[in-house]
């Protein structure tokens, strides 16, 4: 828990020092203040946040993020999720928030992601509830071009889980999730994909998560404007840990609708689709997915 007081100080505090910085300089009793505002990168770091965001999201496809693949694009929003699961045994789980969160680029090429702990339960007797660990990412794009260039990306990401959740809930390690996303367009068409695993501290550890495989890919349709019909296909498998041997592969049909301009930079976009297994032996059976994110 301490440790994870510190992540979040040491990241707030990272967001946080340009503005102590222009405040300081603006402060400074120099007979030329104007000149060495504009000429000082931390004191114009937030002045200029939105023209840089913008130049950013200019390189890359303008494609919307779909529902379960993690976009390779660079996003600047706030995200909700809310995830219903049918598992085995008849039980339900209800995830509201998704652990999604603030979506901010700070540099170009770079985005990170700060995590919302959701609040999940489960209808067992007694039912199971809780707050889930903290994440973060980190995006960093390799390659990108808009549509009249290419319309392509590819990007690395670093996530971070810290197990800072109630007790039921909680996995009880750290973990880190290395992921290549990539993806292309074709006119209205357009598939996002990311290949990657997630780490535990105690690595295949045969009581914990081991190490799983993850391959997500979503394909969708541009219709009219704002509307996004797609499919994805959302596969795990485990080499190790307490679901060795195990393969899971889900078909998500959904529907995006977006980015709705709303006033200035601020935009809605909202969505729905339906996670359904195909493969035998699933964690769960299928799970209703609604996202709603304020993009700006």
């Amino acid at each position: 828990m301490i440790q994870c007081k510190r992540a979040i100080f040491v990241t707030l505090l990272f967001l946080l020092l340009p503005v102590v910085a222009r405040c300081r300089a603006s402060d400074l009793p120099t007979a030329n203040n104007d000149a060495s505002f504009e000429d000082n990168p931390f004191a114009d770091y937030f002045q200029n946040w939105f023209s840089r965001v913008t130049k950013a999201q200019a390189e890359q496809p303008h494609w919307v993020t779909p529902l379960v693949t993690v976009t390779p694009r660079l996003e600047e929003e706030f995200r909700y999720d809310q995830f219903t699961e049918a598992l085995t045994g008849g039980h339900t789980l209800i995830n509201y928030g998704g652990g999604k969160g603030l979506e901010l680029i700070p540099f170009d090429p770079v985005e990170v992601i700060i995590g919302v702990p959701s609040w999940q339960t489960v209808d067992t007797k007694p039912r199971t509830k809780g707050w889930t660990d903290e994440s973060f990412l980190v995006k960093y794009r390799l390659l990108s071009a808009d549509e009249q260039s290419g319309d392509y990306i590819v990007s690395a990401f670093m996530g971070l889980t810290v197990p800072n959740g109630s007790d039921s809930i909680t996995s009880h390690h750290y973990s880190y999730s290395p992921t290549i996303a990539f993806g292309k367009g074709f006119g209205d068409f357009d598939f996002q994909s990311s290949i990657g695993t997630s780490i535990p501290d105690n690595g295949g550890d045969k009581k914990g998560n081991g190490t799983p495989f993850l391959f997500n890919t979503a394909f969708q349709y541009r219709v009219a404007k704002y509307l996004w019909p797609e499919i994805e296909t959302n596969f795990t498998a485990w080499p190790n840990g307490k679901h060795e041997g195990l393969d899971q592969l889900f078909i998500t049909p959904g529907v995006i609708i977006g980015r709705i301009p709303i006033a200035g930079r601020l935009g809605l976009t909202v969505g729905a689709g339906c996670q359904v297994a195909v493969t035998n032996k699933p964690l769960y059976h299928n799970n209703t997915i609604i996202t709603a994110r304020l993009p700006f």
